[in-house]
């Protein structure tokens, strides 16, 4: 007779479940000693992804503070937006504010190529000496005309008025005539050389025109530029990329840890050779 022969499989074994090469169990994925790497992995993730939420939510209120229309908004005294010297104030585009003071006729213009239902005029525009100013004045869009010569005095001694606060009009037009009382657009420096004292950097459309002129419309209500807080947006996705990258490299480590674990475990000799008896 021959004694038992002894046969095994594979070089002496079978592979156990779940130990192929580049298999990773959920037990080795969650082993206790691995839970630091979790941490940190997830913290880096959840701090990248609420960064990102809060510098697009950045980008999403300042375009909605440049948007946002205040011509309905409730009047301020003009002196307390703006002081003589001082630039626009832009987040105060389109306010009514209240005015007072003395008109300056020797100041007005005409400002050419302004429409009114369709039909071309001029926007007549004298400045008025602020009250608490300093002695500057502010040009003010008094009202519409189709023709210069048909423009109502203003009136004289203090007055009082309500309109709408709008920025220095700069579309590069030409003045092709500086000797007139003309102006192809509402620019602070073509104004000024009709006055002898310093004016404020904005103008103000009267809400209420007075008889014998058409309200003006508004041309400079706020819009969003394409840029308003780019910086913001590009940030958000900066954040989130760095969080996809943290994600990426907390899954790829803790894999190559587990799978060099799994496969020096396959490689264990079993503890005897499966046998079988031989033939009689």
């Amino acid at each position: 007779r021959r004694g038992p022969l002894s046969v095994s499989a594979a070089g002496g074994r079978w592979p156990s479940r779940g130990t192929y090469p580049g298999s990773v169990s959920a037990a080795a994925w969650w082993s206790p000693r691995l839970w630091g790497v979790h941490a940190v992995g997830a913290l880096a993730v959840g701090v990248a992804t609420v960064l990102g939420l809060w510098q697009l939510d950045a980008w999403q209120e300042q375009r909605a503070m440049e948007a946002r229309d205040l011509t309905s908004a409730t009047p301020k005294v003009f002196t307390e937006v703006m002081g003589p010297d001082d630039p626009f104030p832009g987040l105060e585009l389109g306010r009514p504010v209240e005015v007072g003071g003395t008109w300056a006729p020797q100041g007005t213009v005409f400002i050419s190529g302004r429409e009114h239902d369709g039909v071309d005029g001029y926007w007549v525009v004298t400045p008025l000496t602020v009250d608490g100013g300093g002695g500057a004045a502010v040009p003010v869009v008094r009202g519409w005309v189709t023709d210069p010569a048909q423009v109502p005095a203003v009136a004289t001694g203090e007055v009082e008025l309500v309109g709408w606060l709008q920025p220095p009009e700069g579309t590069g037009a030409v003045d092709e005539d500086p000797s007139d009382t003309v102006l192809p657009q509402l620019r602070i420096a073509d104004v000024i050389q009709h006055v002898d004292q310093d004016l404020y950097g904005a103008y103000v459309v009267v809400r209420d025109a007075e008889p014998g002129l058409a309200t003006a419309s508004l041309d400079q209500l706020p819009q969003v530029s394409a840029t308003t807080a780019l910086r913001n947006f590009l940030y958000a996705i900066e954040w989130w990329l760095f969080g996809a990258f943290a994600a990426f490299v907390w899954w790829r480590y803790v894999r190559d840890v587990t799978s060099m674990e799994e496969p020096e475990q396959a490689d264990q000799p079993a503890d005897e050779d499966a046998s079988v008896p031989s033939a009689p």
